[in-house]
């Protein structure tokens, strides 16, 4: 066992801190200055094996690079999972209790923060997706402004810039007119940005070797695999592609009780367990990439074919692209993980 259990609860202005020995003592408490000098001061003065926890948060991925420097093993937990934390009395102090607590039970679930070779990557691809996300809401605006004075604005057209003048027309008032204007010079330079920021990520991209190797399997594009890179990092994290289904929320949740009974001396299971849908902790991301990989594969082969059996099976359209998503899903670390070649008539047997 350690020497020592150091639970961290973070905040902008102060950490609070709570260690625990090997027999589950509070031995310290303290409340220290968010910065690296100190925390990596204040862990100097613990001599022996000891072990640091703290929650995901706005400052993991700093205050990680910052313990690793100690020779403390360090845990970034995830807060959804911490069940105890939301038991009995809250306050800064209870919460680095609990976590030290939970820490010595080995209770804690981990939070992946082993690979530094993709961080910049993945800062270009957190800009691109918010850029995304910000020109989204920017469209929605316009068309919204368009449709409160019942003008009907179906398709694209609205946000052309040749046609803009025309569809300004159509406002009947100069301070909508002027709004409208307005949101589409915004729309404009975040188009701008958007460009910019995907070829630098795609440049990004294409230094890491997986990319040449997740190019080979089919609905993946560059931006997909960009993605896929700076979310996953390594294949090898992922035992089996069931644990690789769990993290991308393809991986379906089931609820059983009473699981076995006896029948002439051997042991019988009881019955199916009952499915609740998917499962509702997973990276955000990755079920966006293999979602809308999905989509396309349901037109194009090699898993048109896949599909259209899923389908001829009775199976309802939504239910066959989710297998078609967890297909891919699975294609995509078997290749990843090994390097080798996309088969498409393994796959097409497979499915057969």
């Amino acid at each position: 066992m350690s020497d020592y259990y150091v639970g961290l609860d973070v905040h902008k202005a102060s950490i609070c801190i709570a260690v625990l020995n090997a027999g589950g003592k509070l031995v310290m408490e303290s409340v220290i200055e968010t910065s690296a000098a100190t925390v990596l001061n204040f862990l100097k003065g613990l001599h022996g094996q000891v072990e640091v926890t703290f929650e995901e948060g706005t400052h993991a991925a700093w205050l990680y690079d910052v313990l690793k420097q100690s020779t403390a093993t360090v845990i970034v937990c995830n807060p959804r999972r911490n069940r105890l934390l939301s038991d009995g009395n809250k306050s800064d102090k209870v919460d680095a209790r609990k976590l030290a607590q939970l820490l010595r039970a080995g209770l804690l679930s981990p939070v992946y923060h082993g690979e530094h070779g993709v961080r910049d990557l993945k800062e270009l691809v957190r800009s691109y997706e918010y850029l995304v996300e910000d020109s989204t809401r920017v469209m929605n605006r316009i068309k919204a402004l368009y449709r409160s004075r019942a003008i009907a604005c179906a398709g694209a057209d609205v946000y052309q810039p040749q046609q803009r003048q025309a569809w300004l027309e159509k406002l009947p008032e100069a301070g909508v007119r002027s709004r409208a204007a307005s949101l589409y010079s915004e729309l404009d330079h975040l188009a701008g940005l958007r460009r910019a920021v995907r070829q630098a990520m795609l440049v990004e991209s294409r230094r890491h070797a997986a990319s040449k190797i997740l190019r080979q399997v089919p609905t993946l594009g560059t931006v997909r695999i960009a993605q896929l890179i700076a979310a996953v990092a390594t294949p090898h994290r992922f035992r089996s592609k069931r644990q690789f289904w769990s993290y991308c929320g393809l991986a379906v949740r089931t609820r059983s009780s009473a699981d076995h009974h006896f029948a002439g001396g051997h042991v019988r299971r009881a019955g199916k367990a009952t499915t609740r849908g998917l499962t509702q902790d997973y990276n955000r991301t990755l079920k966006h990439v293999f979602k809308s990989a999905a989509l396309t594969a349901c037109r194009c082969e090699p898993f048109k074919s896949c599909y259209a059996e899923l389908l001829s099976r009775g199976l309802r359209p939504e239910l066959a692209r989710v297998t078609v998503a967890r297909k891919i899903a699975a294609t995509t670390l078997a290749v990843w993980k090994k390097g080798e070649k996309f088969d498409a008539c393994q796959l097409i047997k497979q499915a057969a």
